[in-house]
């Protein structure tokens, strides 16, 4: 049995950077929506990056085996990874990239409800209760009041970016509640990007979003995309997920919507509205609560209790 350890500095600072990465793909795709439709961006990238996680896999030596039954959770795995991103494609044509970013990490709370409710050793606390009550209130403050509610379009767009969230839940509780939670992290991953290239490219052909202007700008995001994000992101997430603790990885990755957010309003001059602010600083707080719990516990353990006298 592999023992985690605890995270050092230069992990710290790899995370970080990982977390930099994440939260400047909203920002890439919503750059590129004038030559690319966000939809197809994503269906692209996806094809593209499968096919080098396949051919990794090649050069490692490794093994993927359907006969164990795996592949039927790992079509739902693809198909509610592409449903995500189809969330997430729509709807960056209606909302900022910083409010997608927002509402896309409040997964974390969808599969604390999920796992909750489906494996006895993931009920929640009650203050992890706290949290999801917290992070709800937060989604209300957030939508209500400033352009979210003058404006339809922002609206549905802040809509699918929380049922991308869902989304996103609804695929942690089931690679941890199938036959996938066994697997190679690589098997798991090529399921989501062929799903998500075979029904976002085909989604997008059905739309008629498929014009293509290859400027030096979309040419730059698509890079970022497929070598960064797609692939060279999660392959690290997925190593470092097996050699250190998963719940201190899990806090720091909450930097990301931070980056998404600075990103939005540094390069897109994206407006920030006071219900926005005050509503994602509450999701945010509710959700590190929920993910963090075990190692806001485990930190608050280790302090000394002070004596008087």
């Amino acid at each position: 049995m592999t023992t985690r350890r605890a995270l050092d500095g230069q992990v710290c600072a790899l995370m970080t950077g990982l977390c930099a990465i994440w939260g400047f793909q909203q920002v890439a795709i919503k750059a590129g929506a004038v030559d690319m439709a966000p939809m197809l961006q994503l269906g692209v990238r996806s094809a593209i990056a499968a096919v080098l996680v396949w051919l990794l896999v090649l050069a490692r030596g490794e093994r993927l085996s359907l006969a164990d039954g795996s592949w039927r959770p790992g079509l739902l795995v693809g198909l509610l990874f592409a449903l995500e991103f189809v969330m997430v494609g729509e709807g960056l044509r209606h909302t900022t990239a910083s409010h997608m970013v927002i509402f896309l990490y409040t997964a974390p709370m969808f599969a604390a409800l999920g796992l909750h409710w489906k494996l006895p050793s993931e009920r929640l606390k009650p203050a992890q209760w706290l949290g999801i009550a917290v992070a709800f209130g937060g989604i209300v403050v957030a939508f209500s009041g400033g352009s979210g509610a003058a404006n339809g379009s922002s609206l549905l767009g802040d809509g699918m970016g929380l049922l991308a969230g869902a989304l996103w839940g609804a695929t942690t509780v089931t690679v941890r509640c199938s036959r996938l939670t066994d697997v190679p992290a690589s098997q798991t991953l090529l399921y989501q990007l062929v799903g998500a290239g075979v029904l976002l490219i085909g989604m997008s052909a059905a739309l008629g979003q498929t014009t293509i202007n290859p400027t030096p700008q979309l040419i730059a995001s698509m890079a970022f995309q497929v070598l960064l994000v797609s692939f060279a992101s999660f392959l690290i997430w997925f190593s470092l997920l097996r050699h250190y603790l998963a719940s201190q990885l899990g806090v720091l990755s909450f930097m990301t919507p931070l980056f998404g957010i600075g990103f939005g309003v540094w390069l897109l001059d994206e407006p920030l509205e006071p219900n926005f602010i005050v509503g994602a600083a509450l999701v945010l707080s509710g959700i590190l609560l929920v993910s963090g719990y075990g190692w806001f516990r485990q930190r608050w353990g280790r302090w000394p209790v002070l004596r008087r006298g």
